[in-house]
């Protein structure tokens, strides 16, 4: 995206990982710098992103994997669902809504449940795996929530393969390169990529995506439970 010349906000975890990005993208306009696994720290990275905005696109990159044990955040939350979830939520409902959203799901969101009875794991025997495919089906539920409430915003969600990097690990089989192309393209192409909202991608073609990611029933439900832990309400029309 840096190299077609559009101008690129980035986020990191932290002070140090912010001095990272800029090295390693020197072209970029600005860096948010906020650990997104604390509702407080996210509140901060979209009060920064307003500052630097208003944005064409935001691409909701952030998450973590499956390989580990059950852990809580500060919020006293699951951290899988936190940061893959809970994160994009709180953002997409307080950064002043872009033309375009994307979110970043994942092949494993077809094994995911929907079942939103016990979405901390406090019930269930711990299983990353399970976790980790939840959470991205509920970002494509999400993504496909807010197609539905905001029509004048292109939603999406992108599934980018297995691909290697530090989440991935050195055999993933998928490449680097084709693992963003993706979601710079609903973000920045003209065309089908302009104009499709609720849809699901993988390397530029739409797939089928779970049933349950266009339940409207499912969708209002996740956004309650966003809303509760939250106290922010992602607003019902854009």
């Amino acid at each position: 995206m840096l190299t077609a010349g559009h101008e690129v906000v980035l986020h990191a975890r932290n002070a140090k990982r912010a001095e990272d990005a800029k090295v390693a993208a020197p072209a970029a306009s600005g860096v948010v710098i906020g650990d997104v696994a604390s509702i407080a720290e996210t509140r901060s990275v979209a009060d920064q992103a307003n500052r630097l905005g208003p944005f064409d696109a935001v691409i909701h990159n952030v998450g973590v994997g499956d390989r580990e044990r059950r852990i809580e955040t500060a919020d006293g939350l699951e951290h899988i669902f936190s940061i893959n979830v809970l994160a994009p939520y709180l953002l997409t409902g307080l950064i002043h809504p872009p033309k375009r959203l994307v979110y970043l799901s994942s092949g494993m969101h077809s094994y995911g449940d929907a079942d939103l009875g016990d979405l901390q794991w406090k019930k269930r025997r711990w299983n990353g795996t399970q976790a980790y495919s939840d959470s991205k089906l509920f970002d494509t539920v999400l993504a496909f929530a807010v197609a539905r409430r905001w029509p004048s915003v292109k939603s999406n969600a992108v599934d980018p393969g297995w691909v290697r990097t530090r989440m991935g690990g050195r055999g993933a089989p998928d490449n680097l390169e084709e693992g963003s192309e993706t979601q710079a393209w609903l973000a920045t192409g003209d065309g089908e990529a302009a104009n499709v909202s609720g849809a699901y991608w993988h390397h530029k073609r739409r797939r089928k995506a779970h049933e349950a990611a266009g339940d409207e029933e499912v969708q209002e439900g996740l956004l309650a439970v966003c809303e509760k832990l939250t106290g922010t309400a992602l607003p019902q029309r854009t």
